[in-house]
């Protein structure tokens, strides 16, 4: 082999040799991208658990209204980043059923600028809803509190 056959073969080991390095470098920094999207994943999952016990702890106890509770647990519960997290118009049919005749209801701001008359009847027609969904709700409320994705 000629001089020039080895400068050739010694420029091509040290360009593999780079992109290998290269390569590898790649590689780890994924890696270490994937640890910590992982734990941040992670710790919004035991965020949203601990907001989903609170809120339910609250309404089997009676510090938070039915239809409020419906609201926020089901839209926690369905924000929960895991592969297969609960189904609540499934798995709790009644929570879910009372979430879907309240969601719509307006709050706060909105529901200051009712008239008074108007907010009475949707008083009147939510409370239906709880009394009706309340022992079947408070039911489901215990299952959820045995909920854990940590």
């Amino acid at each position: 082999m000629s001089f020039l056959s080895y400068v050739v073969i010694a420029a091509a080991a040290t360009v593999i040799a780079g992109l290998s390095f290269y390569a590898g470098k790649l590689l780890y920094q994924v890696k270490q991208q994937t640890k910590r999207q992982s734990g941040i994943r992670q710790a919004r999952i035991e965020r949203i658990m601990e907001s989903v016990h609170t809120i339910a702890l609250a309404v089997e106890q009676q510090q938070c209204n039915l239809s409020e509770g419906a609201i926020r647990l089901v839209n926690l519960i369905d924000s929960i980043p895991v592969e297969s997290p609960p189904n609540c118009q499934r798995d709790y049919p009644a929570l879910y059923q009372l979430f879907l005749q309240v969601r719509e209801l307006p709050t706060h701001d909105a529901r200051d600028q009712l008239d008074k008359k108007v907010k009475a009847k949707q008083d009147k027609v939510r409370e239906e809803h709880e009394s009706r969904l309340e022992s079947e709700i408070l039911k489901e409320i215990a299952h959820i509190r045995t909920l854990d994705y940590r």
